[in-house]
């Protein structure tokens, strides 16, 4: 079996933390370097819930891609549910590690797989990362569609393809209009706009559109806007990542058992729709 220290070496030749932005907060949190690993789970926060299943699955290492500490702390006591985090880890031999924003940008990343997942060709990054001289990575991916779907097709399948979640999919825009060209981006996404539509495309699809944005977003351009859950975006990430470590693995002769986690930590847990009336004149005074 590997060790921890090897195993983080092979992740971070995948992420170089040095490829993070300055605000992120990557790496190891959690983890003696010399320690075996046998067993490793992949999910996206490094939340109770998830800890608790690396213990039950009796994993060595959790990967995740949102970070335990993006702001700092002064203490990891038990009496807080971040400490409480750090004390099951340590209390079960079990590592942690996070590759955020340097998944994000990464060839491939976080915006590679969303793309996979929806059947999409990526043509380019959206946002190119100019210390990349092939022009391979970068923030957000241009694609393309096989075959043109309108925007209310094009979002049924996004809803059919990613995790389900309480809030679904969200449409601003013609709900027949073409759709041959999509750019995406897992996670947060609109401050990617003037990116967007320096495109070109006939849509983008991401996470936590807030109203502002949208608006002046639709005011400007026929630009047809996808809003999907944050963690729904970037859960297929999981899957990709787990897939290159397994490769790894193999070409090392590691024989480690990896693991993605389908629970749903996304924060909403419910949804109502607005029910339907006939009144034209608005909203209610």
């Amino acid at each position: 079996m590997p060790r921890l220290s090897e195993v983080i070496a092979a992740l971070e030749n995948l992420w170089p933390a040095e490829r993070a932005e300055s605000w992120d907060a990557v790496g190891t949190v959690v983890g003696e370097p010399g320690q075996e690993v046998s067993r490793v789970l992949f999910a996206v926060d490094p939340v109770q819930e998830i800890v608790d299943e690396a213990v039950q699955l009796g994993a060595d290492l959790l990967v995740t891609h949102h970070p335990l500490y993006l702001r700092g702390t002064t203490t990891v006591a038990a009496s807080t549910f971040k400490g409480r985090v750090v004390h099951t880890l340590i209390k079960n031999d079990i590592a942690l590690h996070v590759a955020h924003t340097n998944a994000d940008t990464a060839d491939p990343g976080v915006s590679d797989a969303l793309a996979g997942a929806l059947d999409l060709r990526v043509v380019r990054p959206l946002v190119p990362d100019p210390a990349d001289p092939e022009g391979r990575r970068g923030l957000g991916r241009v694609c393309e569609l096989e075959h043109p779907l309108t925007v209310r097709e094009f979002a049924a399948r996004a809803a059919e393809r990613l995790p389900a979640t309480a809030q679904g999919l969200r449409v601003a825009g013609d709900p027949e209009a073409t759709v041959r060209t999509v750019a995406v981006s897992g996670g947060s996404g609109d401050s990617l706009f003037d990116h967007v539509r320096a495109a070109g495309v006939d849509a983008f699809l991401t996470a936590d559109l807030r109203h502002h944005p949208v608006s002046e977003a639709r005011a400007q351009s026929p630009l047809a806007l996808l809003d999907a859950a944050h963690w729904a975006t970037e859960w297929p990430w999981c899957e990709l990542a787990a897939a290159q470590l397994d490769e790894i693995s193999d070409r090392n002769g590691w024989d480690l058992r990896v693991h993605v986690s389908k629970t749903v930590t996304d924060p909403w847990t419910a949804h109502a729709a607005s029910a339907p009336t006939s009144d034209t004149m608005g909203a209610p005074n």
